[in-house]
């Protein structure tokens, strides 16, 4: 009998500790990014927002992505999000801006995604905006600026560009090679693609890494039954010779 019930105690504690290894490295990354974060001048990307939430009292409710006004994008598309709606907002330019051979003289210059009632991204949870921007500007790179908006008033404003900024904005790097540093969504060991990759990038926490984080902590707690049922066995054998 104690053997069985010293089974449930071994597997709490290695669920415990499962749950900080996994905690950690979502948490330290928990900064809005870019999944791809590379793009080749003249094509048109489909870039994702990867939008995580901490605050453990409130849900993300808006999400403002800003778009730069001095080197616009003839082309934005949203794709739809369950439970979140797109609204593009347009400006007037300044000035007309050629953009091969079209002359903008409006463009869009941020978009707003709104959580439907009662809707949002939860403490835990992240969730992902798809939008297509094209053609790139041929430029170094294009800092994106998002503002999260929270169910309680609040937002925070991923807009720094200085390097170690605490809120970094989101970059899309064109003609620049890639910081090695992770807020940007990217590596300097992914080179600029003139399409999308389905692939997330290996500067954050990427699926298959989790996976396997997942796989490698279910494999210790079956290993851990293992030896709990084992012991308790040998237990019983040597109590019933030993009778």
């Amino acid at each position: 009998m104690s053997t069985i019930r010293r089974g449930p105690a071994a597997l709490a504690a290695l669920a415990g500790a499962a749950a900080l290894a996994l905690a950690a490295p979502l948490s330290a990354s928990a900064h809005v990014t870019l999944e791809t974060n590379t793009a080749a001048p003249g094509s048109y990307a489909l870039l994702t927002f990867t939008v995580p939430t901490e605050s453990a009292d409130a849900s993300t409710t808006t999400l403002t992505l800003t778009l730069p006004a001095d080197t616009p994008f003839a082309s934005v598309r949203t794709v739809p999000v369950p439970g979140w709606t797109a609204e593009l907002v347009r400006t007037t330019l300044p000035a007309p801006v050629t953009v091969g051979e079209t002359e903008l003289t409006e463009a869009v210059t941020s978009i707003v995604w709104t959580a439907d009632a009662g809707g949002g991204i939860r403490d835990g949870e992240l969730g992902l905006f798809p939008v297509s921007l094209g053609p790139v500007p041929d430029v170094g790179h294009l800092a994106l600026p998002v503002d999260q908006g929270y169910s309680d008033g609040s937002v925070v404003s991923w807009s720094g560009t200085a390097e170690g900024a605490e809120r970094p904005a989101p970059v899309l790097y064109v003609n620049d090679a890639p910081e090695t540093d992770h807020h940007g969504g990217g590596s300097d060991d992914e080179p600029a693609a003139p399409e999308v990759s389905a692939e997330p990038d290996a500067a954050g926490p990427a699926p298959v890494d989790v996976l396997a984080r997942v796989l490698g902590v279910a494999g210790l707690a079956v290993g851990a039954v293992g030896v709990t049922l084992a012991i308790g066995w040998r237990r019983r054998a040597n109590a019933a010779s030993g009778s």
